[in-house]
């Protein structure tokens, strides 16, 4: 199956959650880091970065992001 959008580095977040709605709970699970996604400040932030900005937030290279992004994306389509 063909993803709903491509995911890149500079891919807005709010394109990515609307596309995929579920994305927040796999990546918390996946990273703990990622439950600061919970919090209003980061709902409002979220909604104004990208991919890039992410991975700099929770101290990751963008690289190991868009694989977990991939990963759980297609994982979940299976």
């Amino acid at each position: 199956m063909e993803p709903l959008i491509r995911v890149k580095a500079d891919t807005p977040l709010r394109d990515i959650l609307d596309a995929y709605p579920w994305l927040p709970e796999e990546l918390i699970r996946l990273e703990p880091g990622f439950r600061i996604i919970r919090s209003p400040l980061m709902q409002a932030l979220i909604r104004r970065s990208t991919v890039a900005d992410a991975a700099k937030r929770v101290g990751q290279p963008v690289e190991k992001l868009l694989d977990r992004f991939e990963q759980i994306i297609r994982e979940h389509e299976e």
